[in-house]
């Protein structure tokens, strides 16, 4: 089996993971002021957030750089219409609001989150 666990740089862990637990109901499964990793309900995790500049990690040494330049964090969840309330909850930058994505046929709503990531979330 094969799985992906996004590391995204951030400039405040803490914020940053509160901010996607809001989102995505997901829980904090390390916590800390440099690195944390973020689960669902099953324990899997989804997304883990790095500090920027810290551990000497190439890709994450500044948020000089733009962030996300070729990324979108694309969500799939169960409850469009929950999500939808989380991010209005967290006064969101809203890029589009829920609706019918006609190439994928599914119901979807972007934003951007506390450090510019492009995010895509969709049943």
């Amino acid at each position: 089996m094969t799985r992906i666990e996004p590391i995204i740089g951030v400039n405040d862990v803490k914020e940053s993971s509160r901010w996607y637990q809001t989102l995505l109901n997901c829980k904090s499964n390390h916590g800390g002021n440099t690195f944390e990793i973020l689960t669902n309900e099953a324990g899997h995790t989804i997304l883990c957030l790095h500090q920027w500049g810290e551990h000497e990690h190439p890709t994450l040494s500044s948020p000089k750089v733009k962030p996300g330049n070729g990324l979108i964090l694309y969500f799939r969840v169960d409850d469009l219409d929950v999500h939808w309330k989380n991010a209005k909850h967290l006064n969101a930058t809203i890029e589009e609001a829920p609706h019918l994505n006609q190439n994928s046929g599914e119901r979807e709503f972007s934003l951007r989150d506390r450090d510019g990531y492009f995010i895509t979330v969709s049943t």
